[in-house]
C-alpha cells in the first residue's frame, strides 16, 4: 500500500527537530548522517559530517515523518508558506492529537487554539519552533 508521508528540508537542526518530534509522537527514530552514510565519489566536508542524510520517524499509530538536512554543497530551500504538516483522527484521537498541539506548542508561534470549531470539530494551527506549520484536525463523528 502506497503511503504519503512529510519530508522536512532543514539547514541543520533535522537531528533536533526530530527529537523533539520524537518526544511529542512517541515512535522510533532512525537517523544515519552524512559523514555516517558517505556517497561514491562525493567527499563530505567536516563542517557537514554530523547532518542528517535522512531521518525518519515511525509512531506507534502508523505516522511518518521523515526529514534531512542541507549540505553546504547544496542549495537549502525552506520550507514553503503553502505546507502544513497535518495531524487529524476522529474523536478516538481527541487525547492523542490534543497532547501533540499542546507538546509541539512549546516555543512555537501560535495560530489558532485547539478548540471546537464552528463546524463541530476540535481545530488548532501553530508554527512549531522550527519553522514548520501544523493543523490539528478532530474530527466530531
Amino acid at each position: 500500500m502506497a503511503k504519503l508521508n512529510p519530508y522536512l528540508s532543514f539547514r541543520s537542526e533535522a537531528k533536533a527537530a526530530l527529537d523533539f518530534y520524537q518526544s511529542v509522537l512517541g515512535g522510533e527514530l532512525d537517523v544515519s548522517t552524512f559523514g555516517g552514510t558517505p556517497m561514491e565519489g562525493m567527499p563530505t566536508p567536516d563542517e557537514d559530517k554530523d547532518l542528517v542524510m535522512h531521518g525518519q520517524l515511525d509512531t506507534p499509530g502508523g505516522l511518518t515523518i521523515m526529514a534531512s538536512d542541507t549540505p553546504s554543497f547544496m542549495e537549502y530551500v525552506a520550507p514553503s508558506a503553502g505546507v502544513t504538516v497535518a495531524l487529524t483522527g476522529g474523536p478516538e484521537d481527541h487525547d492523542y492529537i490534543k497532547s501533540a498541539y499542546e507538546k509541539l506548542s512549546d516555543g512555537a508561534t501560535p495560530g489558532e487554539p485547539f478548540a471546537l470549531a464552528p463546524w463541530g470539530d476540535y481545530y488548532g494551527q501553530l508554527t512549531d519552533k522550527f519553522g514548520i506549520s501544523w493543523m490539528f484536525d478532530v474530527a466530531a463523528s
